[in-house]
């Protein structure tokens, strides 16, 4: 779907059950983004199914396995999602931990806000944090995003930080 320089940017497949389960079960994953409960393969399947594959369906849009471009190696995932909770399409990204702070979270987040803009025609994106995770926001200021405020999701969740960037 997208290529840059390094990375091959894709819709997942049911096929990249064993990649969702190790990457749902990354501790960094654990630790910022929360436990979904995916334990087996199947789980994996099934998330992949009624969360990635049905955003794609209702939206056109959603989140894309990114993977080394020469060896096909996945190693994280980068997109769009429309959450309930906020206004705008919110950019997401997630990587192995082992694949963490080599660039590949900017180059492949860089390549999807083109795509936003030029293919979705959306103008303006949003993109969410917990308040600790620094790695996290230090990316979305590097590639545009300003900080907007700290907000909740949905009445009893955490504060998140709320980052905006027009396109």
């Amino acid at each position: 779907m997208i290529k840059t320089e390094r990375l091959l940017i894709r819709r997942f497949t049911k096929e990249d059950a064993a990649f969702i389960l190790n990457l749902l079960n990354d501790p960094d994953w654990i630790n910022y983004i929360g436990d979904k409960g995916i334990k087996t393969i199947e789980d994996a399947e099934e998330y992949i199914k009624n969360s990635i594959i049905k955003m794609y369906d209702e939206l056109g849009f959603g989140l894309y396995l990114v993977a080394l471009k020469g060896s096909g190696t996945p190693m994280g995932m980068c997109g769009l999602v429309k959450r309930d909770g906020l206004k705008d399409v919110d950019l997401g990204f997630a990587f192995l931990s082992d694949y963490t702070g080599k660039g590949y979270g900017n180059e492949s987040a860089r390549a999807v806000m083109i795509y936003a803009k030029e293919e979705l025609r959306l103008n303006r994106l949003a993109a969410i944090t917990t308040p600790s995770n620094k790695a996290s926001e230090k990316l979305l200021l590097k590639i545009g995003f300003q900080f907007d405020s700290l907000t909740k999701l949905f009445q009893d969740a955490d504060p998140i930080k709320l980052f905006i960037r027009e396109l």
